[in-house]
């Protein structure tokens, strides 16, 4: 069995975005010289995620619109966290979309359904974040 392990990083301008990165984990599943196995693909950080969904603008304006109303970055003060950063919204945004996913490859391309595309999502951007991509198989 072989293993391939790459990081992907990122540094948004703004605290939160959206950022598709299907082709750079095709990428490396290119470099992997994997046919047949699994791809793990994780955000390093704790106000991060890495998430599976349809690349559509209205879609992802939804997903900020209904994450705000869940865990709504200001007042800052509505947080125990909140003293020395003021972050705490960003964790709890990143537990509600996920730490990573895991796709499976076959014949080696992604095994992704038809809308399907992975993306990094930022919740607390303006500093350089990592992401994970570890792929095992043959």
């Amino acid at each position: 069995m072989k293993s391939f392990r790459k990081e992907l990083w990122f540094e948004t301008t703004t605290r939160r975005a959206f950022i598709k990165i299907t082709s750079q984990i095709e990428q490396a599943l290119i470099e992997s010289k994997i046919q047949e196995g699994l791809v793990l693909c994780n955000a390093m950080h704790i106000t991060a995620s890495v998430f599976i969904n349809d690349d559509e603008s209205g879609l992802h304006n939804d997903f900020e619109k209904w994450l705000e109303k869940l865990a709504p970055e200001r007042p800052y003060s509505q947080y125990d966290h909140n003293g020395f950063e003021d972050n705490a919204d960003g964790h709890l945004k990143r537990t509600i979309m996920g730490r990573e996913v895991i796709i499976a490859v076959t014949q080696g391309r992604l095994d992704l359904g038809p809308w399907e595309q992975i993306f990094y999502g930022e919740f607390d951007g303006k500093r350089r974040k990592r992401v994970l991509i570890k792929m095992i198989g043959e």
